[in-house]
This record gives structure tokens, C-alpha cells and sequence, in this order.
């Protein structure tokens, strides 16, 4: 390992945010600068430092404006000036609303990206608001938007918090060009171009960037794109299936290595979105975390609090991007791709140096792991199979036998990792895909699965493990592309099998949805009896949010599955979604009246029985009448003169 030394940072360490640290780095302008909803962490978890790094690594002076108040007199989008070369526009690591507002459409009273966890430093449609004000300062200076509030919303898409379907986020704001999904690779390209000399208007055949064009003029030609037309804004405002019909080619296009160029009319204009980007090799992903990062919030937040999204990661290592699962009401591969790409072992095992250095690491690292924690190194066997594929799951309905799924890499690694003099413990906090561990559904077992496990379970588990079944239903689970519940219970006896093996004690907390399209308050009631009789009382549940860009959301605004376009029952009352997330809670008492009530009408006396009845306690009961019911049985039997010992001792 390398011992590196623990170094006192300067303010200059930080790209700036103020007017006098442009001052005290002598900078009179900027290159770029980049208006963010989250405030400023040097973290290569947080995407405006990403971002800052990446440009500043192309010799570009830039600055941060973390944000930003919109509601006064916008003093702080004009403290920096003018840029010069474009303002880079992002929400943050979250889409606003869904940072805003829980699944009920009710105000968050928090920000975890907010110094002192306070809410309210951000707008709604924070990308939209943002722009807009900037082309309002700075009408002739290039706006270029990304991150995942814009990547999501880079087409036509319901809004579940307006209830209402959006154009695109360009047609919204008044942007100038989008970047979707992880930004490096178009970014560097963009500043390329730009230090070439190369207007940023002529910049419109940049793979993985989304631009708008008269409708007029002709589409630049490029020799190996071909062009999808999708159906217009217009259309899907009046045509729920042909807004269906066109997410499965965008969730098609987005997945593809050899994507084609989708465009879309929108009022006068046409919605160009390039094919995106191959992905990231281990020398491009490396370059991104190896960057000169603090680590650190920017000092100027020291009085304000701790940032809770901070403390959280501070001493995690991402080990890859990426998530081949296409879960139907995850966001994950929409943005970052199905395809999984992965860090060297040696930039890994160099930033496990940089945390235990920081002067405040106890030995401790809180997650070795990335979307889904075991999916690192894996890939196809053979590229050319991955090029042509269009599913949008590699693993789902069953795994793909292109699909390496070794586990050799991770528990190699992890090793390693636990063998670093200053670590006490390196735990896998990620959400581990349990599917990939059985033998029932991962077919292609070489030996490694019980090993990884073996490793997890007695070295890497903070007390217990979280995972995500999501549901119990079939019918709901294959909506979901989630696996059938079935092995779940496998799952659970092996990894009960191997901590009865070492002694320990680490229960299992499973993840469950409520409300997604498909589930119904029958199923619902199955799942808790299901999960009781496993003997949990859950904890980890949450009701289903539609966010843009899933097939979920689409679903649940249409009604129809756009791969097939047939009908699908979704909860989209208030009522109807409390009546099934009330089902998690059945051993709440304020809850059992309700329970009763609904499963009797749904004529389920069954799960009345298994649900709401305590056997232990009617056990005890019976027992407790029956000793009674004995008592006065042998009074009754007692022949007359003979009085109990009770009152002969009297």
C-alpha cells in the first residue's frame, strides 16, 4: 500500500466559489462556470466537483455558483461575471422534485445535500429556473445543461408532481445543448472543440448530447448514425400509446453500443439526441476518481453544519458505474447505462490510501461497492453479442449466458482492501443483488458466488444486510424485471446457513414497493402474510414514486407496458396507494381494524388468520381456559363434604 502524507488544505485546493478566491488565484474571468442545486463538496461522488475537475484537467479556469439564491435580486449569478466559454447547468445529484417531495407529493422538510441538512436552497425544476435566469442576465452566452434531472428529462416525459406530460428540458429552459448520462467523455469533446475555436451553436454531432434545430433544417450528416424518428411532442400530448411506443425505443437506443440518432418534432423545432458515448474503458473511468479531489465540503460550509449526503460517502469507495439489472422503476441504467464500467484494482486500492489518511477516519470504510454492490468487472464474454443487444435487462427474465458473473474480482479485491494496515473494517453498505448468489437462478455457478458470500457474510456486513426483493407477486416482480420470490428464499437459508457458520448474528433487511403498476391490495396482503410467516416485520419499504425515463412511470401514466402496449392495473389514488402500503404495517394496532376490514372484503379470511391472529397469545389463552374449564370440572366431580385445601388450611 501507499503511505501517503496527510496534507493541510488551502483554500485554493478547492475550485472557487467566491469572488475573492477568484482574487486570491488571480483569475480576472472564467472559462466556465458551473450553477449547481447541490452546495460544494470535492467529492468525486458529487457531480459539480466531477464536472469542475474534469475541466480544470483541460487547462480551463473554472468556478462553482452551489446554490444559488433565485428569489432576490440574482446577485449570486452575476458575482463571477461572464464566462468565456459557456455557464454548465445541473439540479444536482438529485432531480429537484424528487428531492423535494416524498412519494405522496408532500414537502420534504430536508436536504441531504444542503449544509445542516436544510431544505429550501434549491428550486423546483431547478435546471428550468436556473437557465432561464442566466439567459436572462446573459442572453448571448451558451447554456449547457446535465446531470440527472436533465438527462432524465432529455424527451417527452410525464411529470409526476404536475401530473401532466413535459417537452423536452431543452424546449423548457432555453438551453443550449444537454449532456445525458455520465458527462465526461461529451464534455471533453465539447471543451476540445471550444478551445479549437469552434462555435459552441456549431456543436451538434457530439455523441451522448441532445441539441435543438428548426424543424427546416437539415440534420448534420454523419456517416455510421442512422436516424429513429420518434412520434412528436404533439402527438403523445393526445396519444398515450404513442408516447408508450416511444419510450421502448429510447430505453432501446440508450442501452445500445451502436445506437441510433433519435429526433422528435417539438413545436417548430426537432429534438436531435446523438447516440451516446461507448462505455467508459478502465483508463477513462480512472481518470475521472483519479483527480486531484479534496475529499472534503468546501470550507465555507463549516459554520452551517455537516451535509448528510457527505457524511454518508465520506469514507466510501465506488468501485464502478453502471447496473445491467433494467429494474422498471430505476433510474440507474437510464442514466449511467446498463453497461458496467469498472474501475482498475489500482486506483481503487489507491483512494482506499486517500481515506485513511484523513485526519478523522477511524478504520471504517462504509461501502465498497457502486449502483448495485456486486456487479464489478462483470461483462460480456464476447463484445460482439453486447453490440448488437437491445434487451434492456442482462439479467432479466433469466441471465444472459453472455454475461460473465464472476465473483472472483470482488472478493479478491475486498480482500485486499480488509488487509490494509489502517483498516479496521470495510463493509459493503451498497444494495448487493441477490439474484446473482443462488444457484437456482444464476446458472452459471463457477465456484465463485459461495465464496463472495462466504467473504460478505464474515467480513464486509455492518450488522445487517440489506437487499431488494421489492415484492412477493410474480405477476408484479416480472413488471418489475425482478426475479420470482421463490429464490429469495433461497437466499435467505444460504446466507443464514453461512452466518450460522461463523457465529454471527446479522439479520437480513429486505426492500419492498408499494403501489408499482401491476400490484394489487391482494397481492399486497400476500406479500405481508408471506413476509411474516419468513419472520420479518418490515422496516425498509417505500411507496412507488414515478420519476422520468422508467418503464414504471410510463405504465403509470398510460395504462399500457410499451413493450407490449396491453393494459396494466396501476394505484394512482391517494386512497389506493395508503390502502396498499397500509399492508407493511399489519402489527401496528391502529392498523389492525383497517386490515380486517379489507381483507374480509376481498374475501380473505385465510390471511385474516395468518396476518392479525397472535398464536402465541391465543395459544396462551386456550391454555389458560383450559386449566380453567378443568377446575371447574373437578369442583363439579368432588363428592359433597369435601372442601379444597385452600379452605381446610383456613
Amino acid at each position: 500500500m501507499i503511505n501517503l502524507p496527510i496534507i493541510e488544505n488551502k483554500i485554493t485546493d478547492w475550485l472557487p466559489i467566491t469572488k475573492k478566491e477568484l482574487d486570491n488565484r488571480g483569475w480576472e474571468t472564467l472559462d466556465v462556470i458551473i450553477v449547481s442545486g447541490d452546495a460544494y463538496v470535492d467529492h468525486p461522488a458529487f457531480g459539480n466537483a466531477v464536472i469542475g475537475r474534469i475541466m480544470e484537467s483541460e487547462g480551463l479556469r473554472v468556478g462553482i455558483i452551489p446554490q444559488p439564491n433565485w428569489q432576490d435580486d440574482l446577485r449570486d449569478f452575476r458575482k463571477f461575471g461572464k464566462p468565456n466559454l459557456f455557464f454548465g447547468v445541473t439540479a444536482g445529484c438529485m432531480d429537484s422534485m424528487v428531492n423535494h417531495y416524498t412519494a405522496g407529493r408532500r414537502k420534504r422538510s430536508t436536504d441531504a445535500y444542503t449544509p445542516g441538512g436544510v431544505s429550501d436552497f434549491r428550486p423546483d425544476y431547478a435546471v428550468k429556473t436556473y437557465t432561464q435566469i442566466l439567459k436572462s442576465i446573459y442572453p448571448d452566452v451558451p447554456v449547457l445543461i446535465g446531470g440527472i434531472e436533465a438527462s432524465l428529462r432529455r424527451v417527452t416525459h410525464y411529470d409526476y408532481w404536475k401530473d401532466e406530460l413535459f417537452p423536452n428540458i431543452l424546449t423548457m429552459s432555453g438551453a443550449d445543448m444537454l449532456v445525458y448520462g455520465m458527462g465526461e467523455m461529451p464534455l471533453r469533446e465539447i471543451i476540445r472543440l471550444q478551445k479549437k475555436g469552434v462555435p459552441f451553436s456549431s456543436l451538434k454531432t457530439i455523441p451522448q448530447t441532445a441539441v435543438l434545430q428548426p424543424k427546416e433544417e437539415q440534420l448534420p450528416k454523419m456517416k455510421k448514425w442512422e436516424d429513429l424518428v420518434l412520434s412528436s411532442h404533439e402527438t403523445c400530448l393526445t396519444d398515450k400509446k404513442a408516447f408508450a411506443s416511444n419510450f421502448k425505443h429510447i430505453e432501446q437506443q440508450s442501452n445500445k453500443v451502436q445506437a441510433k440518432r433519435l429526433v422528435q418534432e417539438v413545436g417548430e423545432n426537432n429534438l436531435v439526441i446523438n447516440p451516446p458515448y461507448p462505455p467508459m474503458t478502465e483508463r477513462e473511468i480512472d481518470t475521472s476518481f483519479d483527480l486531484p479531489y479534496t475529499r472534503l465540503p468546501h470550507p465555507k460550509y463549516k459554520k452551517r453544519g455537516a451535509i448528510p449526503a457527505y457524511e454518508m460517502i465520506k469514507f466510501s469507495i465506488n468501485m464502478h458505474r453502471g447496473c445491467f439489472g433494467g429494474c422498471s422503476f430505476c433510474t440507474i441504467s437510464a442514466h449511467q447505462g446498463k453497461f458496467v464500467a469498472s474501475r482498475s484494482e489500482e486506483s481503487i486500492l489507491k483512494e482506499v490510501d486517500k481515506v485513511t489518511q484523513m485526519p478523522d477516519f477511524k478504520g471504517n470504510i462504509s461501502d465498497l461497492g457502486g449502483p448495485s454492490a456486486n456487479m464489478y468487472k462483470m461483462k460480456g464474454k464476447v463484445q460482439s453479442i453486447c453490440d448488437r443487444c437491445v434487451a434492456p435487462s442482462c439479467i432479466h427474465p433469466v441471465i444472459c449466458n453472455n454475461l460473465d458473473t464472476s465473483h472472483t474480482a470482488m472478493t479478491e479485491l475486498y480482500r485486499k482492501v480488509d488487509s490494509h494496515p489502517k483498516v479496521k473494517n470495510a463493509y459493503v453498505g451498497s444494495g448487493i443483488r441477490y439474484d446473482l448468489l443462488v444457484d437456482s437462478y444464476n446458472k452459471q455457478n463457477d465456484g465463485s458466488l459461495h465464496e463472495y458470500m462466504d467473504q460478505v457474510v464474515s467480513r464486509h456486513i455492518c450488522g445487517r444486510l440489506k437487499v431488494a426483493p421489492e415484492h412477493t407477486s410474480d405477476a408484479t416482480l416480472k413488471i418489475m424485471r425482478k426475479p420470482s420470490f421463490k429464490h429469495f428464499h433461497e437466499f435467505k437459508k444460504k446466507y443464514e446457513k453461512i452466518n450460522k457458520k461463523h457465529g454471527l448474528n446479522q439479520p437480513l433487511i429486505p426492500y419492498f414497493i408499494s403501489s408499482h403498476p401491476g400490484s394489487t391490495e391482494e397481492e399486497m396482503a400476500n406479500l405481508a402474510a408471506e413476509t411474516k410467516d419468513m419472520g420479518f416485520k418490515l422496516e425498509q419499504v417505500q411507496d412507488f414514486t414515478p420519476t422520468p425515463m422508467t418503464v414504471a412511470t410510463v405504465i403509470y401514466y398510460t395504462g399500457l407496458h410499451p413493450y407490449t402496449l396491453r393494459p396494466v392495473y396501476a394505484a394512482k389514488t391517494k386512497k389506493e396507494k395508503q390502502k396498499q402500503h397500509l399492508f407493511f404495517f399489519w402489527y401496528k394496532k391502529e392498523n389492525y381494524h383497517a386490515i380486517k376490514a379489507k381483507l374480509t372484503a376481498l374475501g380473505r379470511g385465510d390471511l385474516i388468520e395468518r396476518l392479525l391472529v397472535n398464536k402465541k397469545q391465543t395459544a396462551k389463552r386456550e391454555l389458560i381456559k383450559q386449566r380453567k374449564g378443568g377446575g371447574q370440572e373437578a369442583k363439579k366431580n368432588r363428592p359433597n363434604g369435601v372442601r379444597s385445601r385452600r379452605r381446610v388450611k383456613r
